[in-house]
Order: C-alpha cells, then structure tokens, then sequence
C-alpha cells in the first residue's frame, strides 16, 4: 500500500487510517494497533454510520424528484459528489491509483456510483420509498454472496442460516405488501440489488489496499466524463423546479449518500470484512421505514414491527457468527 502523506494524516479518523487487515481475518482488527477505529466494534460503528446514511436515500430521492426529473437528479447527484471528491483528492495531492486498481474502481463506478442511483431512481417514480427500501432489503445477502466467490472468504454455517434468514423475512413482507406480484418498479429494484453487491464487493475489496474515501473518490472522479455532460443535457431537457425539498434531496444525495456514507461504508468493511459488514444492512429498510413516515407521511405496515424484530435478531446472530 502506498504510504500516507503529511497532508492526507490531517484527515479526519474516518478517512486517514492506514491499510486495514485482509477481509479473510476481520476479527483481528481488534488486536490491531491504532484505536478504537481499528478496532472490529470501530469497524462496525463506520459501516453502522454507512447503513443510516444509505437508509435516508431513499426519502431524498422522493424529495429531490420534487423539483427535478429522474435523469436530472441522477445526474446532479453525481456531478456534485464527484467535484467534492475530485476536489478532495487534488487538495490532498493524492497519488493517481495503480493501473491494476482501475478495473475495480470501474466496477464501483457502474454499480454504486450509476447503476444503483439510476435503477432505484427510475423505480421510486412509481413505488413507494417504504416498498422499494423492502425490497432492497435483499441487498445483504446478494453483496455476502458475491463477496464470497470474489474474495474467497467463507463464513461460517451459522453466519449463512442466519443471513438466508433475514433475506427470507424481507422476501416475505415484499410480497405481503406488493400483492404477490413483481412491478416494472420492482425489476429496476432487482437490477439495482445486483449491481449495488457487485460494487459493494469490489469497493471492500480495494479498500484493503488504499482508504475507502480513495476508493469512492476515484470512483467518483472516473464518472465525471458522463456526469457532467448529462447533467448539462439533463437539466435542459427535464423541467427543474428549485423547490426547498428538492434541493435539499438533492445535497443530500450528493454529500451524504453518495460521498460521505460510501467513505465509512467501505471503511468499515475493510476492518470488519465484506459478509458482516453486509448483515447490517438487513436493517437499512427498517430505517428506511421510519424516514418515509417521519418525513414522507407513508403510512407504516403493520407487518413492519414484527419483521423488524425478526431482521435485529438475524443481524445480531450473523455478527456474533462473523467474529
């Protein structure tokens, strides 16, 4: 791994930790020297940090189309979170990534970076944010199995029970709510599931090698060819109404889900591994929940206490499992 320099160790602790240990062993972080952030319950807290802010993606997407149209705030978001990033990176004269980490980065750029914004974008125009956040909700298992034919790790019996588990309790309240049938929306979810896991995997994987904010930065950076030309075509062609909320959807999109989340997200996995860090997103749709009621005024499935429960139990069996 390159070296850190003077500029980059005045980041903050989120951002300036040198190489975590290799996914294969994530439990010895705790014996790790460096703190808390090294740490397997550090490692956990960033990656916990990374699940509420994906949670408000969601609520922030239905506020963004507020005042801008699905290709628009796509665009934007992307166009935004990319000059902050960019802007990071020349600040701190971070050092171009080595040609063999390209193909990874691209991968993170085509899922987390496009693919995800653009799928669930193009569903939430006719799902609800509390039906689209379910159905992701699948997204735990998804990233656990690709992580472990990418990287090779094999979590325990018990970890896998328990992470079917959850996948199932999620699959069953999605189909309680949606009817039993599969919508358009529901497809552009599903699409969303895959590419999200491959570049959650991906971005774990190369966050072994150079900090996590590198990895989303460069990730980031990489998409600024399309980002800005579409963001430019987007907003002339798409009516825009600067509305309140759709501004603020909008910021947050770009700083918080697309940025600042995916920086501890991947950082987290890179102390704690990819399959447990992925677990805890079994409770992302749950918050998800609680931001469309609180801030949308979506009315709460009855089911949802019951599955919420059942999720928590799960996420805790899979991270006692992952130790």
């Amino acid at each position: 791994m390159r070296e850190e320099n003077s500029a980059t160790a005045q980041l903050t602790i989120a951002v300036t930790e040198p190489a975590p240990p290799a996914a294969t062993a994530p439990a010895a972080a705790d014996s790790a020297p460096g703190g808390f952030w090294h740490s397997s319950w550090g490692g956990s807290a960033l990656a916990a940090l990374g699940v509420i802010s994906f949670s408000l993606t969601f609520p922030g997407t239905v506020w963004a189309l507020d005042g801008f149209g699905p290709w628009s705030t796509v665009a934007v978001r992307l166009l935004l979170a990319a000059l902050i990033a960019g802007g990071c990176l020349l600040a701190l004269r971070v050092p171009v990534p080595k040609r063999a980490d390209w193909p990874g980065l691209a991968v993170v750029a085509g899922g987390v970076v496009i693919g995800f914004p653009l799928l669930t974008t193009l569903a939430l125009q006719t799902s609800t944010t509390s039906h689209a956040a379910v159905v992701v909700g699948l997204l735990p298992l998804t990233t656990a199995a690709l992580a472990a034919f990418r990287t090779g790790v094999r979590p325990s019996r018990t970890f896998w029970t328990a992470a079917v588990g959850g996948a199932a309790v999620v699959a069953v309240f999605t189909v309680q709510q949606s009817g039993g049938a599969l919508s358009t929306a529901d497809l552009y979810l599903l699409a969303a599931l895959l590419v999200c896991a491959a570049g959650y995997t991906e971005g774990g994987r190369l966050a072994r090698t150079m900090p996590g904010w590198q990895v989303i930065a460069w990730a980031l950076v990489l998409c600024l060819p399309l980002s800005l030309p579409g963001a430019l075509i987007a907003v002339t062609t798409e009516p825009v109404q600067l509305t309140g909320h759709a501004v603020a959807g909008v910021l947050w999109l770009a700083v918080g889900s697309q940025f600042v989340g995916l920086l501890v997200w991947y950082r987290g996995m890179a102390v704690i591994g990819v399959p447990r860090a992925s677990q805890l997103q079994l409770a992302q749709p749950l918050l998800t929940l609680v931001w469309s009621v609180g801030l949308l005024g979506e009315h709460l499935p009855l089911a949802a206490p019951l599955a919420a429960v059942g999720v928590l139990v799960c996420i805790a069996v899979t991270q006692r499992a992952a130790r």
